[in-house]
């Protein structure tokens, strides 16, 4: 195991701060039935699942053996009452035997953690199976409106998500990537999730809860979110965008990432 990486006051272990971004994250970070689906169908027909990095569980599949674990206290508070309670753990250090799970997930997670090849290491070790990781490829970012109105915030997610060769370097075996299609009315907050309706991104709760905002300084975020509001108001976002408003689904960096062990 390596060594524990520094943690913040209420347990975060990367390098955003849960404790002072994180309180109302479950507002607006509701886990999407249908990205959901994916996710679940990756994980086969596992009984035993670890979540790494499980945050207020969002993804977690229903009617399995789920062990969770997440080191913000503040994300261990917002989980329900349905889900199992969350172990204070960092991906760097898990505390199980070799192959004590069928499968291994974890959803949003990766750009968080200190130590990015330990953490996919150990949850290598501890999964007998398929592994299954939600996150956003940083070649597919420019995708996005977004980064005509807050390229700083683009560029920080960019810098912060890891490359799938990086990804598929450090779990080893079979590596698969693949799109995951955002629907319109996604009801997982993140930045991409917003593709046709640009407006939500203009509440401030909404962008605190996705985390590249808060490495943004806060007159230049502010500055940006003026932006986009003039560009809505005027018409300027319709004009270049509009039709996103009528698209049932977006294909930007979202993708599902599958490795099962090598042979």
């Amino acid at each position: 195991m390596a060594e524990e990486p520094t943690r913040k006051i209420d347990g975060s272990a990367g390098d955003a701060d849960y404790g002072v971004i994180g309180t109302t994250y479950s507002d607006y970070r509701r886990p999407d039935p249908r990205i959901a689906q994916v996710v679940w169908d990756a994980l086969g027909d596992a009984r035993t699942v670890l979540n790494v990095g499980a945050g207020a569980g969002s993804y977690e599949p229903t009617g399995r053996d789920v062990t969770a674990v997440e080191p913000s206290a503040s994300m261990r508070a917002q989980r329900p009452e349905s889900l199992s309670v969350a172990i204070d753990v960092v991906a760097e250090s898990l505390p199980f035997p070799d192959k004590t799970f069928d499968a291994a997930m974890t959803t949003f997670s990766v750009h968080q953690w200190g130590e990015l090849d330990a953490g996919l290491a150990e949850m290598r070790r501890v999964t007998r199976g398929p592994i299954v990781i939600l996150t956003c490829d940083p070649e597919l970012l420019d995708r996005f409106w977004l980064r005509e109105y807050a390229p700083d915030v683009i560029s920080t997610e960019g810098r912060r998500y890891p490359a799938m060769s990086r990804l598929a370097a450090g779990l080893g075996g079979e590596v698969s990537v693949d799109p995951v299609p955002i629907p319109f009315d996604c009801t997982d907050g993140f930045n991409e999730a917003y593709y046709g309706r640009p407006e939500e991104l203009l509440v401030a709760g909404a962008r605190a809860a996705c985390s590249a905002w808060s490495f943004v300084d806060p007159e230049q975020a502010e500055t940006y979110t003026a932006r986009l509001a003039a560009a809505i108001g005027s018409g300027e976002w319709d004009a270049k965008y509009g039709p996103l408003r009528e698209q049932p689904t977006f294909e930007g960096s979202l993708v599902l990432v599958r490795t099962m062990p090598a042979a």
